[in-house]
């Protein structure tokens, strides 16, 4: 099963819902900021990934962070920040049998479920 992970009301998430149901690909949402996430998942999405892939530190979550909050990250300390503050998650993370992606552009996407 397909998985999208993201916030309903961010507008890329939005946009790759609507491919995916205009692509007729079965998929299940799930909102990490409504659900959370857990540190077993991101942990493995830290370790296929990395967590530079995964931390959005371009939003205004992260900016808001304390200084001390955002100075020497790593793996650890990102995932606690993220766990704590889904937002804080590039999205939407699509996950399903052998794939795992990061954000949304739809060629990529076309091609994931050429």
């Amino acid at each position: 099963m397909i998985v999208l992970h993201g916030i309903k009301n961010c507008d890329t998430v939005k946009r790759a819902r609507a491919w995916l149901d205009a692509a007729g690909v079965a998929h299940e949402f799930h909102d990490f900021k409504a659900k959370g996430i857990d540190v077993a998942t991101l942990s493995g999405w830290v370790s296929a990934l990395g967590w530079e892939t995964l931390l959005n530190r371009a939003g205004t979550t992260f900016r808001g962070l304390p200084d001390a909050d955002k100075a020497g990250i790593d793996a650890g300390k990102a995932i606690a920040l993220m766990t704590a503050q889904p937002s804080m998650i590039k999205r939407p993370v699509l996950v399903g049998p052998g794939v795992l992606r990061v954000g949304f552009k739809p060629e990529i996407y076309a091609s994931t479920f050429a």
